[in-house]
Parts: structure tokens; sequence; C-alpha cells
């Protein structure tokens, strides 16, 4: 018992992590099903034929290839945007910055739906032709709130004596931001960035309320699951999830090794 009570913390984290991770090992599993008929949901045989030709359903590729377009864009312009607001909000004082400041977290707080309906409801007003414009500006606008909350605690944890010490060092107000400011807020711009990164390639609300008739990779998904789950959606599950792994490796190794060398 004794033994139970000190380690409790870590087995519940354990158990929680193994939950979380069990839908990805199912994925893995199932990329290697050789299914009979078209639903792969019951396992038949091991077979590597999905793996040898991830592109063999009909518009997949394509629907993917749109989706890490659109996922690419739309995190590019949600950090910049989300980058220069959260300096803004942190670093200067101005009218109704309290009001801003309680309507960046109204995307996160409010449904998916009521923010994809509103959108569809701007669009339509306006006489948008629904597709990748109006799909890019929706996810900009749904991943702006996660930047500018990244990057701000980031900004707000930061010591301004540094950037004072780089100007007593006669640094000029370009060489200070790139030189002082950008490196110390890094870490949390690239949070938010790939924040923004995963929300946009996964959303299907938003995109479904405002795509016309362009499918993005989990439109593609759900339509499949109508008539048969295809292996191959599960191969580039998989996929994405080991090269999120991988990053993360990478992240977690590089900073151990600048602790060392520091």
């Amino acid at each position: 018992m004794r033994w139970l009570r000190k380690n409790l913390v870590v087995i519940a984290g354990l158990i929680t992590l193994a939950y979380l991770l069990l839908p990805n090992v199912v994925v893995t599993a199932f990329s290697f099903n050789k299914p009979k008929g078209r639903f792969n949901y019951e396992w038949q045989e091991f077979s590597l034929d999905a793996w040898k030709n991830p592109c063999g359903v009909a518009d997949m590729c394509g629907s993917l290839s749109l989706s890490l377009q659109i996922a690419l864009w739309a995190t590019i312009g949600a950090t910049v945007l989300g980058t220069m607001i959260a300096f803004a909000l942190v670093r200067y004082r101005f009218r109704a910055r309290g009001a801003i400041n309680s309507l960046i977290f109204l995307p996160m707080a409010m449904p998916e739906v009521v923010m994809a309906a509103s959108l569809l409801t701007l669009f339509l007003n306006m006489g948008a032709q629904l597709g990748f414009w109006t799909i890019l500006i929706a996810h900009i606008m749904f991943c702006l709130s996660f930047v500018v909350t990244a990057v701000k605690a980031r900004v707000m944890s930061m010591d301004p004596r540094l950037e004072q010490a780089a100007q007593d060092l006669y640094a000029g107000p370009v060489q200070t931001f790139l030189r002082v400011t950008l490196p110390i807020a890094a870490p949390g711009i690239a949070a938010g960035a790939l924040l923004a990164f995963a929300l946009s390639f996964d959303d299907f609300i938003i995109t479904n309320f405002n795509a016309g008739s362009t499918v993005t990779f989990p439109m593609f998904v759900w339509g499949s699951a109508q008539r048969g789950t295809p292996v191959q959606i599960n191969v580039i599950g998989t996929a994405m999830f080991l090269v999120a792994v991988l990053c993360v490796l990478v992240g977690m190794f590089a900073g151990k090794r600048k602790n060392k060398v520091a």
C-alpha cells in the first residue's frame, strides 16, 4: 500500500496516456489489415498492400494535399497575425484593450458550429464563392485565438531588462527584436503555430459549412465512412501520427542538447 500511494500519480498518468494512445494503436494495427468487403472494422489478415499504394483510393491523396495546403497557409496567416496581436496586447495600452482581450477568447469558448454558421452567413452576404479561399479565411479566424493565447503567455513571462540591456549596448529596435525578443518568444510562437496547423488540418465542422464543393481530407474520411472505410485512411492517419511523434522527439532532443551546451 505504501508503494501504491507513492506511485499513484505515476500509475494514473500511465493509464491515462495508454487510454489516449489506444485509438492510435488501433488505427496503426488496422493499417496492415486486408479487409473482406468495404469496411475495415474487423481483422482479417496481415497485409502491406495499403502501405505500398497509399493513394490507391480515388481522390484521397488530392484531398490530403488540399488539407495540407490549407493548414500550412492558415498556420502562416494565424501565426503572423496572432503574434502581432499578442505583442500589442501585452506591450501597449490603448482603448478597448480589455474588450479585445475578452473577444480573443470568444472563438475558443463558443461551439464551432456557431462560428461556422456565422462565417457562412458572412460569405453568402458578401457573395463570395465557397471553396479554397473561404476555408482558408475561416481557418485563420478559428486558429487566431489559439496562437494569440500561446504567444501572449510567452511574451508576458519575458524579462524586459534583457531588451533594455541590448539597447544599452547600442542595439537598434530591429536588432533588439531579431536577436533578443524574437528568440525568447520563439517557443511560444512555435507552440501556437503547431497548434494552429493541427487544428486546421483536423477541422471538419467549420470546413463543412464553408467548403462548397471543395473536399478536404476530414470531409473525405467522413464521406468514405458512409460507403466503406478504405485501409489507406488508416495508413495516412498512422503516418501523420508518426510524423507528429518524430517532431516531438526531435524537439526534446534539441532542447536537451541546447541545455547541455548552455
